[in-house]
């Protein structure tokens, strides 16, 4: 007879087990072999998000959507759940809350008018509770608000805390693999816009979304930060009503409806967000400063960038800014990184500083170089495009249009651009 002692059960053979998962021995297969996932995608009923999840939900994928309070994250996602309870009649969308009560999603619903017959909802916290539910609806979509709430039986710690938010979010990214079900997770920010919980939480998932927006403006642009199956450089643009999101599919013209016409400091610029070009109205504020150090401000533009264009705009355009506070403002709350903005950016600095407003039906692109010269964009054509369907016959941009066209006035230099303006 042989002694031999029981080995004790760890956490991870409990969660295995839970879980249902039978260790095996691993084999490595040809790529060759591997079939290709031919699941089409599944359509969210709104062109603007499906443009930035790269045509639609993924079968399996999991989703984390993030953004400041009020930016209308639960309100998206209502809407999206109650499109995809409506076009699968065999299986609802499972919508599971942490934060409200069930009556206070009842009460969203009948607000924004949205046909709830195809939405189940739940209100837990518990994940182990919502896998089981999972396995007992089939659902065509899970949504899960927020991943902050949820709390898990093989850890102590509270809700919130890294370790729960990692293992929540493994666990139901396990699930969305092995069923196949899109799985749409809220995620909170922290004070400095950035997605709250460990940064390995975006690791995990498939695709990171950020809902941005000011809280003065009704516009959200919604933003992928990762995408696996998809472009990071698509945005998608809402307005907020009172009845919810409404897709903005023209924002070019939403953006410039405002525009003052013959103001001195503001231009037009063409940008791309990603395959979208976007007329956006820059506009620049410069006065005499009061203080030992010039102030240099700048929103929905890189302030650093800011400060190059005002050494090259002193150095290569004779402009002096030197003693003088520069403001600079992207209208519409829109964030900008497109490098195509810089040509107009310097243009309305130029206007601001010579009191001169520039003529109506001009629009600029160009990238400045550090030499003053306006460096070649991509998509040069479906930038004037845009500007001319609204109306613009002007474009003043660098070389490089695959087509010639009447309406592109080629600049090298910065500097010829402020002596055909202003001089």
């Amino acid at each position: 007879m042989i002694e031999e002692v029981a080995p004790q059960e760890t956490k991870a053979s409990q969660k295995r087990r839970t879980l249902g998962v039978n260790i095996v021995a691993g084999a490595a297969t040809r790529l060759t072999d591997v079939k290709g996932d031919s699941a089409s995608r599944i359509h969210t009923g709104m062109t603007e998000l499906d443009r930035v999840l790269g045509g639609g939900l993924m079968p399996g994928s999991m989703v984390l959507v993030g953004g400041d309070p009020g930016m209308g994250k639960s309100t998206l996602m209502l809407q999206l759940a109650s499109y995809a309870g409506l076009t699968n009649t065999e299986h609802a969308c499972l919508y599971v809350t942490g934060e409200e009560s069930l009556h206070q999603i009842k009460q969203r619903a009948e607000r924004l008018g949205v046909r709830s017959e195809g939405i189940v909802v739940a209100s837990e916290t518990n994940v182990e509770r919502i896998v089981a539910l999972i396995e007992h609806t089939s659902p065509s979509l899970v949504v899960v608000d927020s991943v902050q709430t949820m709390t898990t039986d093989l850890l102590e710690s509270s809700a919130g805390s890294v370790a729960q938010v990692r293992e929540c979010t493994s666990l139901l990214t396990r699930i969305a693999k092995r069923s196949g079900i899109p799985i749409i997770i809220i995620g909170h920010v922290t004070k400095d816009g950035l997605i709250a919980g460990p940064k390995v939480l975006e690791h995990m998932v498939d695709a990171v979304l950020q809902f941005e927006g000011e809280g003065t403006y009704s516009y959200r642009v919604l933003r992928a930060l990762k995408n696996r199956y998809g472009s990071t450089n698509e945005i998608g643009v809402f307005d907020m009503t009172s009845t919810g999101l409404r897709e903005v599919t023209n924002p070019s013209e939403v953006l410039l409806s405002n525009r003052s016409m013959g103001e001195p400091g503001t231009a037009v610029v063409a940008v791309m967000e990603g395959t979208r070009p976007l007329l956006i109205e820059v506009q620049a504020l410069v006065s005499p400063t009061g203080y030992a150090v010039p102030q240099r401000v700048s929103t929905g533009y890189d302030t650093k960038r800011l400060q190059m264009i005002l050494a090259v705009l002193e150095k290569r355009g004779g402009v002096q800014v030197r003693q003088s506070d520069v403001f600079v403002n992207v209208a519409g709350g829109i964030a900008v990184q497109d490098p195509a903005i810089d040509l107009g950016v310097a243009v309305a600095i130029a206007s601001s500083v010579t009191d001169t407003a520039i003529p109506s039906g001009i629009a600029f692109v160009g990238e400045l170089g550090l030499t003053g010269e306006v460096r070649r964009v991509a998509y040069l054509d479906q930038r004037v495009g845009e500007a001319v369907r609204l109306g613009l016959d002007q474009i003043y941009a660098p070389r490089g249009a695959e087509a010639p066209s009447k309406h592109i006035i080629t600049v090298e230099r910065l500097s010829h651009v402020l002596t055909a303006l202003f001089r």
